[in-house]
């Protein structure tokens, strides 16, 4: 952020006019006074952007110096320079300044009336599905927001692909983003009827390596663990997968037509389970339930909008998985 950017944020806050008893708290208007007068390249000209007298600006930058025991500005009645001390301040007290500008949006920003576009990639399944009601939430709660919903398995350039936040199924593995955890989702092995040809459905995970399978290449491809819920003893089963898919849609359907058995998202499935579609296998064993995060890109502060849109995703998500108990993450983050 620039010093003219942060020094108008600063001005909305107007201070009394400082006297030598004042000068500790007034010196972030002084450094404000100090780089009007070097970007705007003399002091007549800082007066009349500050709204204020040449005197007045000529006051406070005298202040400046003698709070700082320096001479920042060498004048003459033809020219203005820095002094070399000068130039090291102007450099901090531009950064100085910004971070004010930062630490007051990002407060302001917590209390406003979000509003302005939020552009949110979701994985395909959860986005054409499970999280579009807490969206309607969102947007009546919020009528000045609009929101663009993207279906993404993967973003992995926030910056480059314009991207506010994203909802990610998986750890995390882009060190340089916020991860807030938010739930997780349990997954369970199924199968249509007819793949079963009538023989009763297998109770443990060994019995399922004697089926063909389909293969979810995000997260599981020629081998899946699955663990017993009572005991926690894990099972591999080794898997040549007749399908394979990236899709958590397309694996439900190879299912559903009989090609073979997968674990999928419980929440997906339990629908089909219900209606006898599909049976649930080995009921007492499951694969490992998948971490539910959101996630945005550092920043020194966040628009209302993403804060909201953000607390709203942890208050609907672990309802929305089929957690049992939902893992909210910590608050955001600056």
């Amino acid at each position: 952020m620039e010093g003219a950017p942060g020094a108008q944020l600063l001005y909305a806050w107007r201070m009394t006019e400082p006297t030598s008893s004042s000068i500790a708290g007034d010196r972030l208007q002084l450094m404000d006074t100090f780089v009007r007068i070097v970007e705007a390249g003399s002091l007549s000209a800082a007066a009349a952007q500050l709204q204020s007298t040449q005197p007045t600006v000529s006051r406070r930058l005298q202040l400046l110096e003698r709070s700082l025991g320096v001479r920042l500005l060498q004048r003459s009645t033809h020219a203005m320079r820095l002094t070399v001390d000068g130039e090291r301040c102007f450099a901090r007290a531009k950064e100085l300044l910004a971070s004010w500008a930062a630490f007051e949006a990002d407060l302001r920003g917590a209390q406003q009336e979000p509003e302005g576009t939020l552009r949110v990639a979701m994985p395909h399944a959860f986005g054409q599905d499970r999280f579009v009601a807490p969206l309607a939430d969102f947007l009546r709660a919020h009528p000045r927001v609009s929101v663009e919903w993207l279906l993404r398995d993967d973003v992995r350039d926030f910056i480059a692909a314009g991207i506010d936040c994203a909802v990610q199924v998986g750890e995390p593995a882009d060190p340089s983003v916020v991860a807030v955890r938010l739930s997780e989702v349990p997954r369970i092995v199924v199968g249509a009827p007819r793949l079963l040809a009538g023989a009763p459905p297998p109770q443990d995970a060994q019995e399922l390596a004697a089926l063909p399978w389909l293969a979810l290449q995000t997260f599981y491809r020629h081998e899946i663990a699955l663990r017993h819920r009572a005991s926690g003893r894990l099972a591999r089963i080794t898997l040549q997968p007749r399908m394979s898919t990236d899709s958590l849609y397309a694996l439900r359907s190879a299912a559903l037509q009989g090609l073979g058995v997968c674990a999928g998202s419980a929440w997906l499935l339990e629908d089909d389970i219900a209606q006898g579609r599909l049976l649930h296998l080995a009921p007492q064993w499951e694969a490992a339930p998948l971490p539910v995060y959101i996630v945005y890109p550092q920043a020194r502060y966040y628009p209302s909008r993403l804060l909201r849109f953000v607390a709203a995703m942890r208050a609907a998500v672990p309802g929305l998985t089929g957690a049992e108990d939902g893992e909210g993450g910590a608050a955001l983050q600056a």
